[in-house]
């Protein structure tokens, strides 16, 4: 999509005091943001929030080799593996030593379209990143990229230009904490890992800022 690809250029990536804020705050606000990995990439319409004091967390029980960079300044990505199988990627939030983090669920496929669906081995956009694994298959990203700046290249982040309205819910896939509805996307997205529930089973929506 070049247009997509040139008004990404001409934007200017979120820094690191975008992400020092509570992760509560960063989380929701990166919905209609656009992720790039060396100029492949698309829009941010899923994430879940994590705190050291969350018992989901990695940070939960404190710094490890896995995990230091959480506990590290913010604007960084955390990357790890999920079961042995897939890279997830996260953004560090919060003061140095808060160990909060984002991690991206999913995204709406906009710039590098080819690259994304080679690497994937499937044509179908829908599906190229929805779930954390296939965004960091899509995108190629790696644990050999664990603890980069989100700011400076390969990476940005680059700015929503509209406030989006926002679903929240639960968690998916941990068994601890799962009640805590720390989960964000994007209304009616069909780029989504999975659904957000109807607001009348629990879950609620809001337009963020």
């Amino acid at each position: 999509m070049p247009h997509a690809a040139s008004a990404a250029k001409a934007q200017k990536p979120l820094g690191p005091a975008f992400f020092a804020r509570s992760v509560h705050e960063v989380a929701p606000d990166l919905i209609g943001a656009t992720l790039l990995f060396d100029g492949v990439g698309g829009i941010i319409v899923e994430v879940e929030a994590y705190h050291h004091t969350d018992p989901a967390a990695h940070s939960y029980r404190g710094p490890t080799p896995r995990n230091q960079v959480m506990f590290g300044p913010p604007g960084f990505i955390y990357v790890y593996r999920s079961y042995g199988l897939h890279w997830c990627v996260n953004f560090v939030c919060e003061p140095e030593g808060t160990a909060a983090a984002v991690l991206i669920r999913a995204l709406e496929p906009t710039v590098g379209l080819p690259t994304m669906q080679r690497r994937r081995g499937l044509d179908e956009v829908r599906r190229l990143c929805a779930g954390p694994g296939n965004v960091c298959a899509a995108l190629g990203i790696t644990r050999d990229h664990n603890g980069l700046p989100l700011d400076s290249p390969p990476l940005a982040v680059l700015p929503r230009t509209r406030a989006p309205e926002v679903a929240v819910g639960v968690r998916i896939g941990i068994t601890k904490a799962a009640d805590r509805p720390w989960r964000y996307g994007l209304k009616g997205s069909k780029f989504l890992s999975k659904p957000f529930p109807a607001t009348g089973n629990g879950e609620r929506r809001h337009i963020v800022r």
